[in-house]
């Protein structure tokens, strides 16, 4: 195999990851959070946690994928002292982005998980930092195209 067709092989792995990430967030605090107020307050809590746990599944996958993958292809290009400021900016964020998830996921959500039953500002918490979350990972991908020269 092709050392271009590895490395394409690579950064579409981490773009997948990263849009698996990023568009689970939003999906979750866009389309899950508003339907699950159809539902009453026993059910919502344990449709959101069942939620929470699956998605949370996924981003432990992908996130490690996406700081790898991105590191292999800052490495492929030279190093951090040689790619565009956008790349390092990414990282930075990337980073950032690991941080508050597992801010998520082992202060709200162990809480929510826990609880006999959760009260829905353990969850309001949890969507506040998926928000945050979010709107870092639109800034990532935003600064990803940055680095793009036309």
């Amino acid at each position: 195999m092709s050392s271009s067709i590895v490395w394409s092989l690579v950064l579409a792995l981490h773009i997948t990851a990263m849009a698996a990430w990023v568009g689970g967030m939003i999906y979750a605090a866009f389309v899950l959070k508003p339907s699950l107020g159809l539902l009453d307050p026993t059910q919502r809590a344990s449709v959101h946690l069942q939620t929470l746990n699956r998605f949370f599944r996924i981003v432990w996958h992908t996130m490690p994928m996406v700081l790898v993958t991105g590191w292999l292809l800052i490495y492929h290009d030279g190093g951090f002292a040689v790619v565009p400021w956008p790349i390092n900016l990414m990282q930075l964020f990337g980073l950032i982005m690991a941080g508050v998830f597992a801010r998520i996921y082992f202060g709200p959500y162990q809480a929510a998980r826990r609880a006999l039953r959760p009260k829905q500002g353990v969850f309001d918490s949890i969507r506040s930092l998926v928000l945050l979350n979010s709107g870092l990972g639109v800034l990532t991908i935003v600064t990803a195209c940055l680095a793009h020269p036309f």
